[in-house]
Protein backbone atom coordinates (compact mmCIF):
# COMPACT_ATOMS: atom_id res chain seq x y z
CA UNK A 1 0.00 0.00 0.00
CA UNK A 2 3.00 2.45 0.81
CA UNK A 3 4.33 1.34 -2.45
CA UNK A 4 0.71 2.29 -4.55
CA UNK A 5 0.55 5.72 -2.30
CA UNK A 6 4.67 7.06 -3.35
CA UNK A 7 3.76 6.36 -6.86
CA UNK A 8 0.57 8.14 -6.52
CA UNK A 9 1.82 11.14 -4.78
CA UNK A 10 4.57 11.41 -7.36
CA UNK A 11 2.51 11.89 -10.22
CA UNK A 12 0.05 14.15 -8.42
CA UNK A 13 2.95 16.53 -7.81
CA UNK A 14 4.25 15.88 -11.25
CA UNK A 15 1.04 17.04 -12.21
CA UNK A 16 0.72 20.28 -10.13
CA UNK A 17 3.85 21.50 -11.28
CA UNK A 18 3.23 21.10 -15.22
CA UNK A 19 -0.61 21.21 -15.90
CA UNK A 20 -1.38 24.90 -14.79
CA UNK A 21 1.57 25.85 -16.88
CA UNK A 22 0.76 23.91 -20.25
CA UNK A 23 -3.06 24.62 -19.66
CA UNK A 24 -2.21 28.49 -19.60
CA UNK A 25 0.24 27.71 -22.71
CA UNK A 26 -2.48 25.75 -24.59
CA UNK A 27 -5.51 27.69 -23.75
CA UNK A 28 -3.85 31.12 -24.99
CA UNK A 29 -2.66 28.88 -28.12
CA UNK A 30 -6.62 28.07 -28.35
CA UNK A 31 -7.61 31.65 -27.99
CA UNK A 32 -5.25 32.64 -30.94
CA UNK A 33 -6.63 30.44 -32.88
CA UNK A 34 -10.15 31.22 -32.66
CA UNK A 35 -8.65 34.89 -33.48
CA UNK A 36 -7.79 33.66 -36.65
CA UNK A 37 -10.71 32.35 -37.46
CA UNK A 38 -12.91 35.20 -36.84
CA UNK A 39 -10.59 37.55 -38.48
CA UNK A 40 -9.74 35.17 -42.07
CA UNK A 41 -12.52 34.26 -44.48
CA UNK A 42 -12.86 30.80 -44.52
CA UNK A 43 -14.57 30.75 -48.47
CA UNK A 44 -10.76 32.63 -49.50
CA UNK A 45 -8.57 29.74 -49.66
CA UNK A 46 -10.18 26.43 -48.76
CA UNK A 47 -7.25 24.55 -48.50
CA UNK A 48 -5.55 27.04 -45.54
CA UNK A 49 -8.91 27.22 -43.91
CA UNK A 50 -9.59 23.21 -43.67
CA UNK A 51 -5.76 23.35 -42.09
CA UNK A 52 -6.70 26.48 -40.28
CA UNK A 53 -10.06 24.47 -38.88
CA UNK A 54 -7.86 21.38 -37.64
CA UNK A 55 -5.35 23.23 -35.89
CA UNK A 56 -8.30 25.09 -33.88
CA UNK A 57 -9.50 21.45 -33.16
CA UNK A 58 -6.19 20.04 -32.36
CA UNK A 59 -5.96 22.68 -29.60
CA UNK A 60 -9.19 22.28 -28.50
CA UNK A 61 -8.17 18.47 -27.94
CA UNK A 62 -5.35 19.52 -25.69
CA UNK A 63 -7.31 21.71 -24.13
CA UNK A 64 -9.83 19.44 -22.71
CA UNK A 65 -7.66 16.43 -22.06
CA UNK A 66 -5.28 18.54 -19.74
CA UNK A 67 -8.55 20.18 -17.47
CA UNK A 68 -9.22 16.89 -16.72
CA UNK A 69 -5.90 15.56 -16.71
CA UNK A 70 -5.88 18.54 -13.96
CA UNK A 71 -9.24 16.41 -12.34
CA UNK A 72 -7.84 13.16 -12.56
CA UNK A 73 -4.73 14.54 -10.50
CA UNK A 74 -6.91 15.77 -8.03
CA UNK A 75 -9.42 13.47 -7.22
CA UNK A 76 -5.77 11.03 -7.07
CA UNK A 77 -4.76 13.42 -4.11
CA UNK A 78 -8.04 13.34 -2.53
CA UNK A 79 -8.14 9.50 -2.20
CA UNK A 80 -4.47 9.74 -0.97
CA UNK A 81 -5.34 11.74 1.33
CA UNK A 82 -8.54 10.14 2.95
CA UNK A 83 -6.34 6.68 2.72
CA UNK A 84 -4.38 8.46 6.06
CA UNK A 85 -7.46 8.36 7.86
CA UNK A 86 -8.36 4.42 6.61
CA UNK A 87 -11.96 5.82 5.25
CA UNK A 88 -10.91 4.19 1.95
CA UNK A 89 -10.80 1.21 0.56
CA UNK A 90 -8.03 -1.48 -1.57
CA UNK A 91 -10.34 -0.69 -5.15
CA UNK A 92 -10.55 3.03 -4.81
CA UNK A 93 -6.81 2.98 -4.02
CA UNK A 94 -6.32 0.71 -7.01
CA UNK A 95 -8.62 3.10 -8.69
CA UNK A 96 -6.39 6.56 -7.70
CA UNK A 97 -3.30 4.76 -9.05
CA UNK A 98 -4.92 4.00 -12.18
CA UNK A 99 -5.50 7.55 -12.62
CA UNK A 100 -2.38 8.67 -12.14
CA UNK A 101 -1.08 6.07 -14.30
CA UNK A 102 -2.87 7.97 -17.40
CA UNK A 103 -1.63 11.35 -16.15
CA UNK A 104 1.54 10.18 -16.24
CA UNK A 105 1.30 8.50 -19.41
CA UNK A 106 -0.19 11.91 -21.02
CA UNK A 107 2.35 14.21 -19.56
CA UNK A 108 5.19 11.87 -21.16
CA UNK A 109 3.67 12.32 -24.16
CA UNK A 110 2.49 16.04 -24.15
CA UNK A 111 6.02 16.45 -23.28
CA UNK A 112 7.99 14.64 -26.26
CA UNK A 113 5.35 16.05 -28.63
CA UNK A 114 7.12 19.62 -27.85
CA UNK A 115 10.43 18.28 -28.85
CA UNK A 116 9.27 17.23 -31.61
CA UNK A 117 10.07 20.06 -33.99
CA UNK A 118 12.11 18.79 -37.05
CA UNK A 119 10.17 18.64 -40.49
CA UNK A 120 7.28 15.86 -40.74
CA UNK A 121 8.00 15.32 -37.13
CA UNK A 122 3.81 15.49 -36.96
CA UNK A 123 2.93 13.91 -40.23
CA UNK A 124 2.00 9.62 -39.62
CA UNK A 125 4.47 6.98 -40.94
CA UNK A 126 5.23 4.20 -42.71
CA UNK A 127 7.41 1.10 -41.85
CA UNK A 128 9.09 -0.65 -43.89
CA UNK A 129 10.43 -4.08 -42.74
CA UNK A 130 13.07 -6.57 -44.49
CA UNK A 131 14.81 -9.64 -43.25
CA UNK A 132 18.65 -9.98 -44.10
CA UNK A 133 18.74 -13.16 -45.71
CA UNK A 134 16.07 -15.89 -46.22
CA UNK A 135 16.14 -18.38 -43.90
CA UNK A 136 13.72 -19.23 -41.37
CA UNK A 137 14.97 -17.28 -38.21
CA UNK A 138 15.37 -13.99 -39.87
CA UNK A 139 12.36 -13.92 -41.28
CA UNK A 140 10.76 -14.85 -37.97
CA UNK A 141 12.63 -12.09 -36.54
CA UNK A 142 11.03 -9.90 -39.08
CA UNK A 143 7.83 -10.90 -38.45
CA UNK A 144 8.28 -10.23 -34.43
CA UNK A 145 9.16 -6.81 -35.47
CA UNK A 146 6.39 -6.33 -37.08
CA UNK A 147 4.08 -6.82 -34.39
CA UNK A 148 6.49 -4.99 -32.00
CA UNK A 149 5.45 -1.96 -33.83
CA UNK A 150 1.70 -3.02 -34.30
CA UNK A 151 1.48 -3.22 -30.38
CA UNK A 152 2.95 -0.45 -30.16
CA UNK A 153 0.71 1.51 -31.72
CA UNK A 154 -2.10 0.11 -29.77
CA UNK A 155 -0.65 1.23 -26.56
CA UNK A 156 -1.14 4.55 -28.03
CA UNK A 157 -4.77 4.17 -28.63
CA UNK A 158 -4.40 4.00 -32.46
CA UNK A 159 -4.45 1.03 -34.82
CA UNK A 160 -1.68 0.16 -37.53
CA UNK A 161 -2.44 -1.42 -40.50
CA UNK A 162 -0.02 -4.01 -42.60
CA UNK A 163 -0.79 -3.22 -46.00
CA UNK A 164 1.72 -5.25 -47.38
CA UNK A 165 3.29 -8.36 -46.27
CA UNK A 166 5.45 -11.16 -48.11
CA UNK A 167 5.02 -14.12 -45.99
CA UNK A 168 7.57 -17.02 -46.06
CA UNK A 169 6.87 -20.72 -45.70
CA UNK A 170 8.26 -20.75 -42.16
CA UNK A 171 5.31 -18.20 -40.76
CA UNK A 172 7.61 -15.20 -40.80
CA UNK A 173 7.87 -12.16 -43.50
CA UNK A 174 9.97 -11.54 -46.08
CA UNK A 175 9.39 -8.05 -46.23
CA UNK A 176 6.08 -5.50 -45.06
CA UNK A 177 4.93 -2.28 -44.94
CA UNK A 178 3.04 -0.76 -41.88
CA UNK A 179 1.02 2.43 -42.33
CA UNK A 180 0.32 4.19 -39.09
CA UNK A 181 -2.00 7.31 -40.10
CA UNK A 182 -2.05 9.43 -36.67
CA UNK A 183 0.08 12.48 -35.52
CA UNK A 184 3.92 12.76 -34.62
CA UNK A 185 4.11 9.05 -35.59
CA UNK A 186 6.95 10.07 -37.71
CA UNK A 187 8.35 12.09 -34.80
CA UNK A 188 7.91 9.34 -32.57
CA UNK A 189 9.85 6.07 -34.58
CA UNK A 190 12.32 7.53 -36.78
CA UNK A 191 14.69 6.81 -34.55
CA UNK A 192 13.79 3.44 -35.21
CA UNK A 193 15.29 3.42 -38.91
CA UNK A 194 18.53 1.05 -39.38
CA UNK A 195 19.33 -2.02 -38.53
CA UNK A 196 17.52 -4.61 -35.54
CA UNK A 197 19.82 -7.29 -34.39
CA UNK A 198 19.19 -10.05 -32.12
CA UNK A 199 21.33 -13.49 -31.25
CA UNK A 200 20.89 -16.87 -31.59
CA UNK A 201 23.27 -20.10 -30.31
CA UNK A 202 24.79 -21.39 -33.41
CA UNK A 203 23.90 -24.86 -34.17
CA UNK A 204 27.33 -26.26 -35.51
CA UNK A 205 29.11 -24.61 -32.62
CA UNK A 206 26.81 -23.66 -29.32
CA UNK A 207 29.50 -21.91 -27.67
CA UNK A 208 29.35 -19.15 -30.47
CA UNK A 209 26.56 -17.32 -31.10
CA UNK A 210 25.17 -16.12 -34.43
CA UNK A 211 23.13 -12.97 -35.29
CA UNK A 212 19.95 -12.21 -37.32
CA UNK A 213 19.35 -9.39 -38.50
CA UNK A 214 16.32 -7.01 -40.38
CA UNK A 215 16.55 -3.22 -41.70
CA UNK A 216 13.84 -0.93 -40.42
CA UNK A 217 13.10 1.79 -42.58
CA UNK A 218 10.92 4.75 -41.55
CA UNK A 219 9.46 7.81 -43.63
CA UNK A 220 6.58 9.96 -43.28
CA UNK A 221 3.15 9.56 -44.21
CA UNK A 222 1.80 12.51 -45.17
CA UNK A 223 -1.61 13.29 -43.90
CA UNK A 224 -2.74 16.39 -45.12
CA UNK A 225 -0.83 17.31 -48.14
CA UNK A 226 0.99 15.67 -50.26
CA UNK A 227 5.01 15.49 -50.72
CA UNK A 228 6.08 18.62 -52.23
CA UNK A 229 8.62 17.48 -54.24
CA UNK A 230 9.33 17.42 -57.90
CA UNK A 231 10.69 13.91 -59.63
CA UNK A 232 12.19 14.20 -63.76
CA UNK A 233 10.49 11.10 -65.21
CA UNK A 234 13.59 10.61 -66.90
CA UNK A 235 15.43 9.87 -63.13
CA UNK A 236 13.09 6.80 -62.36
CA UNK A 237 11.97 3.19 -63.64
CA UNK A 238 9.21 1.64 -63.00
CA UNK A 239 8.52 -2.00 -63.02
CA UNK A 240 5.74 -4.58 -61.93
CA UNK A 241 6.81 -7.43 -60.12
CA UNK A 242 4.79 -10.39 -59.37
CA UNK A 243 2.98 -11.35 -56.23
CA UNK A 244 4.95 -11.89 -53.23
CA UNK A 245 1.65 -13.72 -51.57
CA UNK A 246 0.69 -17.00 -51.62
CA UNK A 247 -1.90 -16.32 -53.89
CA UNK A 248 -0.71 -16.85 -57.67
CA UNK A 249 -3.67 -16.97 -59.36
CA UNK A 250 -4.31 -13.43 -58.79
CA UNK A 251 -3.41 -10.91 -61.05
CA UNK A 252 -0.66 -8.66 -59.72
CA UNK A 253 -1.17 -4.74 -59.55
CA UNK A 254 2.60 -4.19 -57.49
CA UNK A 255 4.36 -1.19 -58.79
CA UNK A 256 8.46 -0.84 -58.29
CA UNK A 257 9.70 2.45 -58.70
CA UNK A 258 13.83 3.21 -58.65
CA UNK A 259 15.33 6.62 -58.53
CA UNK A 260 17.95 6.15 -60.63
CA UNK A 261 20.38 8.91 -59.87
CA UNK A 262 20.33 7.35 -55.79
CA UNK A 263 19.39 3.67 -56.37
CA UNK A 264 16.39 4.18 -53.83
CA UNK A 265 13.89 1.38 -54.80
CA UNK A 266 10.45 1.67 -53.53
CA UNK A 267 7.37 -0.33 -54.05
CA UNK A 268 3.67 -0.46 -53.38
CA UNK A 269 1.27 -3.45 -53.55
CA UNK A 270 -1.32 -3.01 -51.41
CA UNK A 271 -3.97 -1.00 -53.41
CA UNK A 272 -5.83 -3.02 -56.46
CA UNK A 273 -5.00 -0.92 -58.79
CA UNK A 274 -1.57 -0.35 -60.51
CA UNK A 275 -2.50 3.07 -61.15
CA UNK A 276 -3.49 3.38 -57.36
CA UNK A 277 -0.33 1.95 -56.10
CA UNK A 278 2.05 3.80 -58.63
CA UNK A 279 0.59 6.75 -56.58
CA UNK A 280 1.10 5.82 -53.15
CA UNK A 281 5.11 4.31 -54.41
CA UNK A 282 6.05 7.94 -55.87
CA UNK A 283 4.30 9.61 -52.77
CA UNK A 284 6.88 6.88 -50.82
CA UNK A 285 9.36 7.81 -53.07
CA UNK A 286 9.31 11.43 -52.95
CA UNK A 287 9.24 11.31 -48.78
CA UNK A 288 12.06 8.73 -48.72
CA UNK A 289 14.20 11.48 -51.30
CA UNK A 290 12.55 14.28 -48.96
CA UNK A 291 14.34 12.92 -45.30
CA UNK A 292 17.70 12.48 -46.95
CA UNK A 293 17.81 15.72 -47.90
CA UNK A 294 17.00 16.82 -44.39
CA UNK A 295 19.19 14.46 -42.96
CA UNK A 296 22.30 15.39 -44.90
CA UNK A 297 21.47 19.29 -45.45
CA UNK A 298 20.52 19.30 -49.19
CA UNK A 299 18.27 21.64 -50.92
CA UNK A 300 18.25 19.63 -54.08
CA UNK A 301 17.08 16.04 -54.84
CA UNK A 302 19.98 16.46 -57.63
CA UNK A 303 22.45 16.69 -54.75
CA UNK A 304 22.18 13.22 -53.11
CA UNK A 305 25.26 10.68 -54.28
CA UNK A 306 24.38 7.29 -54.62
CA UNK A 307 22.36 5.71 -51.09
CA UNK A 308 24.77 4.45 -48.59
CA UNK A 309 24.49 0.82 -47.60
CA UNK A 310 21.51 0.38 -45.50
CA UNK A 311 23.04 -2.93 -43.88
CA UNK A 312 26.49 -1.43 -43.19
CA UNK A 313 26.03 -0.82 -39.37
CA UNK A 314 23.72 -2.04 -35.95
CA UNK A 315 21.51 0.37 -34.81
CA UNK A 316 19.84 -1.62 -32.31
CA UNK A 317 20.68 -4.93 -30.42
CA UNK A 318 18.39 -7.50 -28.98
CA UNK A 319 19.92 -9.59 -26.63
CA UNK A 320 18.63 -12.46 -24.06
CA UNK A 321 21.39 -14.52 -23.36
CA UNK A 322 23.80 -14.47 -20.71
CA UNK A 323 21.36 -11.55 -19.44
CA UNK A 324 18.36 -9.77 -21.10
CA UNK A 325 19.00 -6.00 -22.53
CA UNK A 326 18.46 -4.02 -25.57
CA UNK A 327 20.97 -2.17 -26.48
CA UNK A 328 20.05 1.20 -28.59
CA UNK A 329 23.48 2.66 -30.16
CA UNK A 330 22.12 5.32 -31.33
CA UNK A 331 20.79 7.33 -28.31
CA UNK A 332 22.97 4.90 -26.30
CA UNK A 333 20.99 3.48 -23.85
CA UNK A 334 20.04 0.27 -22.79
CA UNK A 335 16.84 -1.16 -21.08
CA UNK A 336 16.58 -4.60 -19.47
CA UNK A 337 12.98 -5.49 -20.49
CA UNK A 338 13.35 -7.24 -23.67
CA UNK A 339 10.46 -9.10 -23.71
CA UNK A 340 8.48 -5.78 -22.77
CA UNK A 341 10.04 -3.77 -25.40
CA UNK A 342 9.14 -6.31 -28.21
CA UNK A 343 5.23 -6.24 -26.54
CA UNK A 344 5.30 -2.54 -28.25
CA UNK A 345 6.65 -0.96 -24.76
CA UNK A 346 9.14 1.64 -26.85
CA UNK A 347 8.62 4.78 -25.24
CA UNK A 348 11.53 4.74 -23.05
CA UNK A 349 13.24 4.06 -25.93
CA UNK A 350 11.25 6.65 -28.27
CA UNK A 351 12.09 8.94 -25.45
CA UNK A 352 16.02 8.47 -25.45
CA UNK A 353 16.25 9.13 -28.81
CA UNK A 354 14.34 12.26 -29.16
CA UNK A 355 16.31 13.42 -26.06
CA UNK A 356 19.43 12.58 -28.29
CA UNK A 357 17.99 14.85 -30.65
CA UNK A 358 18.08 18.01 -29.05
CA UNK A 359 21.18 20.19 -28.98
CA UNK A 360 23.27 20.26 -25.54
CA UNK A 361 23.51 24.11 -23.84
CA UNK A 362 26.70 24.75 -22.44
CA UNK A 363 26.66 26.88 -19.77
Amino acid sequence: MFSLRKRIEDSVLRAEMLTPTALELEEANHINQEEVIREYDLWDDLGKSNDILIKLANSAKVVDTLRDLKYKAEEAKLITELAETDAINYELFKQAYSASLDVNKFLDKYEMSKLLKEPYDMEGAYITLESKCSDIYSERWTGQLAQMYMKWAERQGHTGRIVERCPSNNGGLKSATIELEFKFAYGYLSGERGVHSTTRISKNTPALSEATLAYVDVIPLFLESSPDLSIDDVDILVSYPPNCDKNPSRASSAVQIQHIPTGFQVQSTGERSRFANKIKAMNRLKAKLLVVMRDRGLSSVKSINECDDKWSGVTRKYVFRPTKMVHDLKSGSQFPDVNGVLNGKLDPLIAAHISSRQPSTVD
